[in-house]
């Protein structure tokens, strides 16, 4: 079963060194990591290293996808802004003989350092597996079909194919995402009553079916 191509925060966080190196914006998530190897020692590298794991969306104008922009109010020109420093792949603010503008594309608009999308809503679940009373609590992404959440919940339970899922008594539906089959999203509302999350988390109940089927 394919891995869904959506991250929650939390696993792009996990990616937060120079050896491992992971970043999100506009709703993107990149493994810089290569990147990071193929200029290892270049100061430019620098402001990104210092985000690694971060989501970096504030860097970028959400139209056009490219880096912010500003008017120098010394020369009255438009410059990239980049408080944190000037990194990889934008050019110095004035000519410069010593900058080599032949890389081709810029990193952010390079589709090899995809690896997919970053979530526009975590949500926790409870799956309760009914036959032994085991629960175990995932975080998976709203976008996510539950044939997907069943994909992070195999590494507890690896005959997670054999059950069938139900919320509320209600068989669900493993093409279709939570929020598809009907399985409430209360976190808001636990919010605005400040109720602890966890007393508003979904229960996902697994029913065996017999046949033992591995993933």
């Amino acid at each position: 079963m394919p891995r869904s191509k959506y991250y929650t925060p939390d696993e792009v966080s996990a990616h937060n060194s120079a050896a491992d190196l992971w970043v999100s914006f506009v709703g993107k998530v990149c493994d810089l990591t290569p990147l990071v190897r193929e200029h290892r020692g270049d100061i430019l590298l620098l402001p990104i290293i210092e985000c690694a794991g971060k989501d970096i969306s504030h860097w970028f104008d959400p139209k056009t996808k490219d880096i912010l922009t500003h008017v120098d109010p010394v020369t009255s020109c438009v410059k990239y802004f980049t408080p944190r420093g000037r990194f990889l792949h934008v050019p110095p603010p004035r000519p410069r003989s010593d900058w080599d503008n032949d890389f081709g594309r810029p990193w952010w608009r390079e589709p090899r350092y995809e690896v997919g999308y970053l979530t526009a809503k975590s949500r926790w679940v409870r799956v309760v597996n009914t036959l032994t009373s085991q629960e175990q609590l995932l975080e998976v992404c709203s976008e996510e079909t539950l044939a997907e959440v069943l994909h992070r919940y195999v590494r507890y339970n690896a005959h997670a194919g054999s059950y069938t899922w139900k919320h509320a008594g209600t068989p669900l539906l493993m093409d279709r995402t939570l929020g598809e089959n009907g399985v409430p999203d209360e976190d808001r509302d636990a919010d605005r009553c400040r109720l602890e999350r966890d007393l508003c988390t979904p229960a996902l109940c697994l029913y065996f079916n017999d046949d033992l089927t591995e993933l």
